[in-house]
């Protein structure tokens, strides 16, 4: 009885002290795997990096290509400065992929950027490409030898049918007659999204910064914008069947995608992506990175590709070798007219 009482202390210090050792054992442990987790990561991060500076070179040298082939195009086309009218829209035109490069090239370098600086970022390529289409309609006009301002319309093209489709025959009679009068609304009709595109774009950005934006603004300008785009687009599509065969010469389909084309991929492959984060697919690993700056990253990454095609495709539909073998008698009745 004594000999289990004197030694009873002793037994409890004993189970203690194994208690005391397997606890400093498992914690030294976990301390040991968080070093080694700490050095993984250090690890990954490092590969991560290198990874996302190759991407980002690639991309930069994407960019470059777009610059250099359309850099190529402009100095062309002032060497064979012949008619400058048709000219001047022809070098606004092309600078649309390499600034639409140069635009989403600044968004991957910000890519940690608020929702203000990426709307700004949109609303640079679309008031440019706003620009476009009011000079894409101006240099068909000009090739037709049609002046609005001057009133001056060819006899040969008047009293031409023009076919409205739905929902235009909502506000416009299915079938009217070519004159001065529906050429005007055709040009308003483009050069309205001219003034609409910059005007939201400025109210967007304001409201962001006032914190005031919700999401049923967002859609509600979203809206305006596609309602905006899509009557200067329709515009564009019913002046080129209407003059298919007198344009056939200057190619106008090629010169037509290019614009197109650009406005088109930006903006579905935008739905396309939307539809990818909601469904889950397209996600977030990093910490430091949500997946809003993700899909904005990849929209960038998609439009700098893009530009190098279209780049080399508009080399084909604007080359500057119909102004450089244009005679000097064509030159000076383009002055006169």
């Amino acid at each position: 009885m004594f000999t289990d009482f004197y030694f009873f202390p002793f037994h409890a210090f004993r189970n203690q002290s194994s208690d005391l050792v397997a606890t400093v054992s498992t914690r030294s442990c976990s301390i040991l795997e968080l070093l080694r987790n700490k050095k993984l990561a250090k690890r990954l991060w490092l590969q991560h990096t290198r990874i996302a500076e190759a991407v980002v070179l690639k991309i930069f040298i994407s960019s470059l290509q777009s610059m250099e082939f359309e850099s190529m195009l402009v100095s062309e086309h002032f060497q064979s400065w012949k008619k400058p009218k048709e000219q001047k829209a022809i070098i606004i035109i092309v600078l649309m992929a390499p600034l639409y490069a140069i635009d989403s090239y600044v968004g991957l370098l910000d890519i940690r950027g608020s929702s203000t600086f990426f709307t700004f970022l949109d609303s640079v390529k679309e008031c440019y490409e706003a620009l476009v289409m009011a000079k894409f309609l101006a240099l068909m006009y000009t090739y037709l030898n049609i002046s609005i301002s001057k009133n001056i319309v060819p006899d040969e093209i008047k009293g031409r049918e023009i076919h409205h489709s739905f929902p235009m025959t909502l506000f416009q009679p299915h079938t009217v007659h070519l004159d001065h009068k529906n050429l005007k609304l055709l040009k308003q009709w483009t050069w309205q999204f001219v003034v609409i595109r910059p005007v939201c774009s400025v109210l967007m950005i304001a409201l962001q910064l006032l914190g005031i934006y919700p999401s049923w603004l967002s859609w509600t300008f979203t809206m305006i914008l596609n309602v905006s785009v899509s009557l200067a687009l329709y515009s564009l599509v019913v002046f080129y069947h209407v003059f298919a065969k007198e344009l056939a010469p200057h190619k106008p389909l090629a010169k037509f995608l290019c614009v197109k084309g650009i406005v088109f991929f930006c903006f579905w492959q935008g739905i396309l992506l939307d539809i990818l984060v909601a469904m889950g697919i397209v996600k977030s690993n990093h910490f430091w990175l949500d997946v809003e700056h993700v899909q904005e990253a990849l929209q960038n990454m998609l439009v700098i590709v893009e530009m190098v095609f279209f780049s080399l495709l508009m080399q084909y539909a604007y080359a500057a070798a119909p102004y450089r073998n244009a005679s000097v008698s064509d030159t000076s009745d383009k002055k006169k007219e």
